[in-house]
């Protein structure tokens, strides 16, 4: 106990009982035995709360790392369905589409239309 040798309590024993005095000495040891029971428990109190700050700060840096994916998954999700920027990007369309000069195929004249019918051709026999 303490680093304390069996003689070393013995002698602490005899000055105790010489200085107290045996009327006094009982009630000595009780209230030495409360303060070294406060004092074990005050220090798994502070060893408990130690912990709790601990395990409450790996919490938090945990929320805080979940919490950073979360605004970086809205911030993907914001510039996907922006439809402001969607807006923009199909009026600019439109407008290149205008502006644009005609294509080859456009400046072709449109081919002849036939037109279908179901009356027999008369075959020319001659």
């Amino acid at each position: 106990m303490f680093g304390l040798g069996f003689t070393e309590i013995m002698i602490i024993a005899i000055v105790a009982i010489l200085f107290l005095g045996p009327d006094k000495l009982p009630s000595a040891m009780v209230d030495i035995a409360k303060f070294f029971r406060n004092v074990k428990n005050t220090v798994g109190t502070v060893k408990e709360s130690l912990e709790q700050e601990i395990n409450v700060s790996e919490i938090k840096e945990e929320a805080l790392a979940y919490k950073r994916e979360l605004l970086e998954a809205q911030e993907k999700v914001a510039r996907v369905t922006d439809i402001d920027s969607l807006n923009d990007g199909i009026a600019s369309y439109a407008d290149d589409m205008i502006n644009d000069k005609p294509k080859e195929d456009e400046t072709k004249p449109a081919p002849k239309q036939e037109t279908v019918t179901f009356a027999k051709k008369e075959s020319k026999n001659v």
